[in-house]
């Protein structure tokens, strides 16, 4: 609806914000900076009062964003579906993520980095995992590829072994390889992978005199 401007009073939980009166009723809320620009007897048209609200949502829409970033990283679906699920239009959405991308707030690039990266240092996974964990957050495959291009499964699958072979101590050759064996392969590593971390550890334990030799060629499974 069309009307004269009759209130710009500041939002007393936020004092960023202010409420626009029109003709006496509560019409919408606007950003401080945005509400600045306005006055009382300001005549608005329909097209006016439909263009500030739309960019309204857009503030607001960018704000919720902003908090969901400030927990951790995410990848721009990410982002795109928690604004859904705040009933955000799907042009508000797109002129956010262009926002953030824009300020290099979202980038699905950096945003795979850091999660292999952190996979790797708190709680390794093999590619395989890493894959479907990025593939669901909604990163596109070719960004997948070259976060993973960058990592060392070899090595990932030692510390990631490395963190579980505690539980193991004092158990045989071949209880130790099925064991871990089946623990790696559910993490996502490959059999060669798995077993080349198996083959270093045991014979870490073998160096140690921590193990026996009992001469058995263990096969992984993943049946557990």
């Amino acid at each position: 609806m069309a009307g004269r401007i009759t209130g710009l009073v500041a939002q007393k939980k936020n004092r960023e914000r202010v409420n626009v009166y029109i003709e006496g009723e509560f019409a919408f809320g606007l950003a401080m900076i945005e509400a600045l620009k306005l006055h009382r007897g300001q005549v608005l048209s329909a097209e006016d009062i439909a263009r500030l609200k739309a960019l309204d949502e857009v503030e607001v829409a960018h704000e919720q964003a902003l908090n969901f970033l400030s927990f951790r990283p995410r990848s721009a679906s990410e982002v795109r579906q928690n604004l859904a699920t705040k009933q955000v239009s799907e042009a508000a959405i797109d002129l956010v993520i262009e926002r953030l991308q824009a300020a290099g707030l979202v980038n699905d690039g950096e945003f795979a980095r850091f999660w292999v990266d952190n996979r790797q240092q708190f709680n390794p996974r093999g590619a395989r995992a890493l894959r479907q964990e990025l593939s669901r957050k909604g990163v596109p495959d070719e960004v997948i590829r070259e976060a993973l291009d960058e990592t060392d499964e070899t090595e990932s699958a030692y510390r990631a072994a490395s963190q579980r072979a505690g539980r193991y101590a004092g158990v045989d050759r071949a209880t130790f390889y099925k064991k871990l064996g089946d623990f790696l392969m559910r993490r996502g590593y490959s059999y060669p992978t798995a077993r080349e971390a198996l083959d270093r550890l045991w014979q870490e334990r073998l160096d140690s005199s921590e193990a026996p030799e009992d001469g058995y060629d263990p096969n992984i499974d993943n049946d557990e």
